[in-house]
Order: structure tokens, then C-alpha cells, then sequence
């Protein structure tokens, strides 16, 4: 597939502004730029993006749908040591699938879903999704369930777990998104976990100032999404 060398001048303008934001956040909080993962989020968008923004340096990228990036994996054969990290939720009847198709799940939500992905065979790194929210659309494990789930997991011989990752009510204010943050890395310690996947587009300021070691980045890299 040939890359569109115009898609790439603005995606790397772009990715810039985005460096720069996350430098900015990380000269505030007293961090290394080094702590932080940018995870390029991909969903809807073509294979064609993914490789644009892996000749530019990107080798974290994210995605919501296992169904959308295994149409996509294909295409993706020379993109080497890039790492695809589903963060989207994971049905356990698919659990077979995702372990298949990605390097990280990070929406681990069940000991179920934990069993599943542990009898793919494959060695696969996890991060337990954490539900903070009221809001109905929102998954994960409510935080009094987590010290049993992490227990769970660390049964699971081929599942490596790092961290918690979460997905706050969405807001255009970011300070709304802060204690949300605040709170997933104080469950975090309690646990003994150290990576945390939150902040994204929008607020990644503000999740990088609470310790986020991974940013979910879509729209300030690729622009809005069109609907397919």
C-alpha cells in the first residue's frame, strides 16, 4: 500500500504538538518524557494510518474492535516491533481472538476474561480496566473487586500484569477528568501495580500530572472520526 506523503507532513505536525504537550506536562509534574508510552489510537481509521505514524517513529497503537483490526493486521506485516494494544472491552467469547491479535490487552475486566486469555497459550501482557464512573456505557471491574481479580491473574502463567488502565465521564474540562486519575493511581499503589493507561486527547495533561505512564492518543494525531 503506497502512504500519502501530504497524510504524513500533517500527522507529523501533528505528533509534534502532541510531543510537546506531553514534554510541557512532564517538565510540570517532575517526570522524564522517557515514563510516558504514547498509544496511538487507531480505530477506524485505516491500515494506511497506523503505517504512516510508524514511519514517523510510532510504535504503540491502539485499538477498540477486534473484529476492525483483524481486517486490518494483515496489511500491517512489515510494521516491525510496533505493539497493538486493544483497549476497547473484550468479550470473553473473543478472549481467543484478542490474544491472538494484540501484544496488550488492556481491558481486563473479569477472572473469566483472565482464564480465557490465559488458555490462548500466549504470552500477553494485561492491565486490569477499572470502572469510576456512574456512567452506564463505561466497563470495568469495580475497585473493591480488583485485589481478587489481580490474584486471579497472577494464577494465569502466560499473562504479565502491569497496571490498571480507565476511562473517566467525558468533559471539554479537564480538571474534571483529575480526580478520576488521582484515584486509579492510589488504587494502583494499593496494589502494587506501576503502569497506568490514562488521558487522551483532551486531558492528557492532567493524566500525565497524576502519573499516567500511558496516554491513549487518537483525535490530536489523525483529526476527527468519520463514521465508515
Amino acid at each position: 500500500m503506497s502512504l500519502c506523503l501530504s497524510c504524513i507532513r500533517v500527522l507529523k505536525q501533528r505528533l509534534e504538538q502532541v510531543e510537546s504537550r506531553i514534554e510541557a506536562a512532564c517538565r510540570r509534574a517532575g517526570r522524564r518524557r522517557e515514563e510516558i508510552t504514547l498509544v496511538a489510537v487507531t480505530k477506524i481509521f485505516p491500515s494506511s494510518a497506523i503505517q504512516e505514524a510508524y514511519q514517523l517513529g510510532l510504535r504503540d497503537f491502539g485499538e477498540n474492535y477486534v473484529q476492525e483490526f483483524e481486517d486490518k493486521k494483515p496489511a500491517l506485516a512489515a510494521c516491525a516491533g510496533a505493539r497493538f494494544h486493544l483497549i476497547g472491552h473484550l468479550q470473553s467469547n473473543k478472549a481467543a481472538r484478542g490474544a491472538h491479535l494484540f501484544d496488550v490487552i488492556q481491558t481486563v475486566d473479569s477472572e473469566k476474561l483472565s482464564r480465557r486469555l490465559n488458555e490462548h497459550g500466549k504470552p500477553i501482557e494485561v492491565m486490569l480496566e477499572v470502572k469510576l464512573s456512574a456512567e452506564q456505557a463505561k466497563s470495568g471491574a469495580e475497585p473493591a473487586a480488583l485485589p481478587a481479580l489481580r490474584d486471579a491473574v497472577a494464577q494465569c502463567g502466560n499473562l504479565r500484569l502491569t497496571g490498571l488502565m480507565t476511562m473517566p465521564p467525558w468533559s471539554d474540562d479537564a480538571e474534571v477528568s483529575r480526580p478520576y486519575f488521582r484515584r486509579l493511581r492510589e488504587l494502583a499503589a494499593s496494589l502494587g501495580l506501576r503502569s497506568l493507561s490514562m488521558g487522551m486527547s483532551h486531558d492528557l495533561e492532567a493524566a500525565i500530572e497524576e502519573g499516567a505512564t500511558h496516554v491513549r492518543v487518537g483525535t490530536a494525531l489523525f483529526g476527527p472520526r468519520r463514521k465508515p
